[in-house]
């Protein structure tokens, strides 16, 4: 019997994306919608938030639980489609198991979001997939923050 199609299957995918295209999409992106902020500084959903903010990006932060609040400066979201203006990258913190519920909201952006970033340990191989074939970037099982510094990407203007 095969898994449901919402399962991740095989492998991390880690070597999808080279260092040249990561540090590409960083340097190029400006609005990075966070999909699963936290306003509790000690979980990645708010730091890796913070730290992008203090990189230069514009960080609109969306959860159910924030929208209207502040959060990097901004009111936060209830859902993604409630972003004002064109997403360029889309930065995950939900569990694995929830991804397929944003699918719809993820397809439904216009315009599409340049890619959308699933951070370290988070993976839906078919969500992933139905991504990809909207034409939509996806990088897996990486963590922004992380990136971002690993690559000398330094404040972007």
């Amino acid at each position: 019997m095969s898994p449901p199609p919402s399962t991740p299957v095989g492998p991390p995918l880690r070597t999808r994306h080279d260092d040249d295209a990561l540090r590409r999409l960083l340097r190029e992106v400006r609005r990075v919608a966070v999909l699963g902020a936290s306003d509790q500084p000690e979980r990645a959903g708010c730091y890796v938030a913070t730290y992008l903010r203090d990189q230069g990006y514009e960080v609109v932060g969306v959860s159910p639980k924030l929208a209207g609040q502040p959060f990097c400066g901004r009111p936060a979201v209830a859902r993604l489609g409630q972003v004002s203006a064109p997403i360029d990258l889309v930065d995950v913190f939900r569990r694995s198991e929830e991804l397929a519920l944003h699918l719809p909201e993820l397809l439904a952006l216009q315009p599409p979001p340049r890619a959308v970033w699933f951070q370290l340990g988070v993976r839906d191989d078919a969500v992933a997939a139905a991504l990809e074939a909207a034409g939509i970037d996806v990088v897996r099982d990486r963590c922004t923050l992380a990136e971002h510094r690993r690559l000398g990407v330094g404040p972007v203007p």
